[in-house]
This record gives C-alpha cells, structure tokens and sequence, in this order.
C-alpha cells in the first residue's frame, strides 16, 4: 500500500468512527435486538466458548453470548459505542475494546467463535475482514454473520438514499485525487451469498447461506419510520448533512424514505431481509 493509500484510508477510518457515533445508533440497535440471540443460536455459542464479537455495536450479539456462558470480547472502531455497550452489559465479564475489523489485535487462532451482527459488513475492505474472521478463529472455530441483504427493506433504503449520499473519501494527495478510496466496496455485498462464500473461499468447510427476515413493529407509518433513522441512523444522518442546503434533495430524500416504509408496512409490521451465514474454519 501506498502512502496515498495509507492517508486516504485513515481518512476512511476516522469517516467511519464519526459515521456511527452520529445519532443514536444503540437506538436503532434496540429495534433489531432479536439478532442478537438468532447469531448465538445458529452458532451454538455455549458456556467456556472463546467468542469474538467484531463491530459490535453495543453488544446486541456479545450481550446474549456472554449471558449463554461464554468468554466474550467485544470490539468496534466506534469507542461510544462500546461504552454504551459496557454499561448495558453490566457484571457479565465482556471484555470492550476499540479495535479496527479489518486489523484486530489478536493472535491467530484466539478464539473459539468469530460473529458479527450488521457490524464487518460496514467496513470498507470487504476481504480484510473476511481474512480477519478466519485469522482469529482456531481451525474447526466457528464464523457467524447477519448481513443485510440487497433485496431486502434495508438493502432498498441504502439505495434510496445513493443519489444523495456524499461521495466515497478521494484520495487526499496525488496525481489521482479524483479517485475513490482503493478497494472499498458496498456493505450490501455481504448480504449476498456468492459474495461471502468468495471471501472465505476454501479456508472454511460446511458454510450455510440462509435468508431470513426480523419483524419490525416499531414503526406506525413511513414518516415515523424516516423521522427516526433521520435523528438515530449514522448513514442517514450523513446523508441528510451531505444535501442541507438543497431544499429540494431533502423533501424528495424525505418523501423516498417515507414511501420505501410504507411500501413495506402492513398493519404496523414491516419485515427487514437478512442473510445468516454459518461456517467452519478448516483444519
């Protein structure tokens, strides 16, 4: 990597610390908390497990592991949230640390268990992650992944919001300053089965891709819905910023986000598709 690369990707970085600390991310957290225990389950988390959380938010996975009996760290680019999540946690022994999912502080083969609930999906370097997944965990370990899928509610949203998104972090210096930030790609990719069975490749046996959708019944109609990720979501909250003093963006971002909802409502309860991959680490 270059020294362009190297500028350009603490710059994505510290764009993502800032990212989620916006807003109330924990809130939103609060709406989906049955992922938590789905991840657990499907991974047969159990008591002595050495279990790695990795972008984990406020805990919704570690706080359920650590409660099945198991050894948990906890770790996120986002210290706040981390904070929140300790303090949720109370007396269960998780062990909080900031720590980047695409370079975590661990030895190879630390942990029994490696999950993430919507957390590595959101990183930028989709194969740095799924190499870190596979370092950490010992051979014979499990991965556990929810991933919002491309298809599905959140998937849609991500793309209603695209036209009015600030653009991707250029490369700050150098001959190619109109380009991108190297090798990012869309979170949304990790809820494609294709796309992560070619990210684990053959380091990992016995791997399952299953759709699936969490209820949501949060929400009375579409502009309840946009208000709150408005003043609790991170990328909305970005994206809203990106386009404040073009009145006209706004109302038409306002009334996609509203529209999108109520599309997907019925009797107050919406469905968010999501993708659960399970797998073995190979020997």
């Amino acid at each position: 990597m270059s020294i362009d690369d190297i500028t350009t990707d603490t710059a994505v970085k510290a764009k993502h610390r800032a990212l989620w600390a916006s807003g109330d991310y924990p809130a939103v957290a609060d709406v989906i908390a049955a992922l938590g225990p789905r991840l657990v389950e499907a991974t047969g988390i159990d008591r002595g497990d050495r279990v790695v959380d990795i972008a984990a938010g406020a805990g919704n996975v570690a706080i359920p592991a650590a409660r099945a009996g198991a050894h948990v760290v906890a770790t996120d680019l986002t210290p706040e949230l981390l904070e929140i999540g300790e303090q949720r946690a109370g007396d269960l022994g998780i062990v909080w640390r900031t720590a980047d999912a695409e370079d975590l502080p661990f030895d190879t083969g630390t942990f029994d268990v490696a999950v993430s609930c919507v957390g590595v999906m959101f990183a930028p370097h989709h194969q740095s992650c799924a190499d870190e997944l596979v370092r950490v965990c010992r051979p014979g370990g499990r991965i556990g992944l929810i991933n919002w899928t491309p298809t599905g509610f959140i998937g849609e949203l991500f793309a209603a919001m695209k036209p009015y998104a600030p653009p991707p972090p250029p490369r700050e210096v150098g001959p190619l300053a109109t380009l991108p930030a190297p090798g990012t790609q869309p979170g949304v990719r990790w809820g494609d089965a294709d796309h992560v069975r070619a990210l684990l490749g053959d380091r990992v046996r016995d791997l399952t891709a299953t759709t699936d959708s969490v209820p949501i019944t949060r929400f009375a109609d579409g502009a309840a819905f946009r208000d709150f990720f408005k003043a609790s979501y991170g990328p909305t909250i970005a994206t809203f910023r990106a386009i404040a003093d073009e009145p006209d963006k706004v109302a038409a971002l306002d009334g996609a986000m509203a529209a999108l909802a109520d599309r997907h409502l019925d009797a107050g309860r919406m469905s968010w598709e999501y993708l659960l991959v399970t797998a073995t680490v190979a020997d």
